[in-house]
């Protein structure tokens, strides 16, 4: 079971999954097979839809998020027919996908809290709160420098906006004393990224992706900087503030 595993993770590899899919395959297939191991199960030809459906029932019964089962489900799917291609299994094994909840994607006050709570560190807080808090984009936040926060007034000017186009928003205060607390621990030139990586660079798309998988592992929730900016118009609405 574990060297069908290994290859095929080899295999995404292989065919240039980047690394951010290859983390998921890591996890999400990985829980899967831990998982059989757990229940005696030692060859790839003992797995079938009947152990499939028992694992993500399991999940269900967690009150995991439906994105987060699908996403597991989906991993599954994956590996099964790789297994099946790869003649580790001589049928391939077909399973129904758990339904998903089609709505856009965005956070509660008890899923934001539920994100933060799993916050390991100053700068994984930080990040957290500016995205809700003040709608800028995936592209705005990663092009931030210090020089373009004021903690003290709590605005913050964004390069570049959707069309290129620069814009300033306010920021409250519990996310500028979250910010004020990461501050000390990097090197907050003006001309520094807002968020640096642990080498103190800049992050790339594909580096915050990275980032929020690990967090989203954490809270057992889907997240992405999108829905987080999304989040910041729900709640806002909710608190009868005009946002447009």
């Amino acid at each position: 079971m574990r060297d069908s595993y290994t290859d095929f993770i080899l295999s995404r590899q292989a065919i240039l999954c980047t690394p951010v899919t290859i983390r998921f395959y890591s996890f999400t297939a990985g829980k899967f097979v831990q998982w059989l191991e757990n229940q005696g199960s030692q060859k790839p030809y003992e797995i079938n839809n009947r152990l499939i459906y028992a694992y993500l029932a399991g999940l269900e019964s967690r009150k995991l998020s439906d994105s987060y089962i699908h996403g597991h489900a989906r991993a599954i799917r994956t590996f099964v027919r790789f297994l099946q291609k790869e003649g580790y299994i001589q049928e391939q094994i077909t399973f129904k996908m758990p339904t998903r909840k089609k709505r856009l994607l965005v956070y509660n006050k008890e899923e934001v809290q539920q994100i933060l709570n799993v916050c390991h560190d100053k700068r994984d807080k930080a990040f957290i709160l500016l995205m809700v808090d003040s709608r800028l984009r995936q592209a705005e936040v990663i092009s931030l420098n210090w020089g373009d926060v004021s903690i003290f007034s709590g605005i913050v000017r964004a390069e570049k906006g959707k069309g290129r186009i620069a814009r300033s928003v306010v920021i409250g205060v519990h996310t500028r004393r979250a910010l004020l607390k990461y501050k000390n621990e990097v090197d907050y030139q003006d001309n520094n990224p807002l968020f640096q990586t642990k080498s103190g660079g800049r992050f790339t798309a594909s580096g915050l992706r990275s980032w929020m998988l690990r967090i989203s592992e954490r809270a057992r929730i889907h997240i992405s900087p999108h829905a987080l900016g999304r989040t910041f118009a729900t709640l806002s609405l909710r608190a009868g503030m005009n946002v447009i």
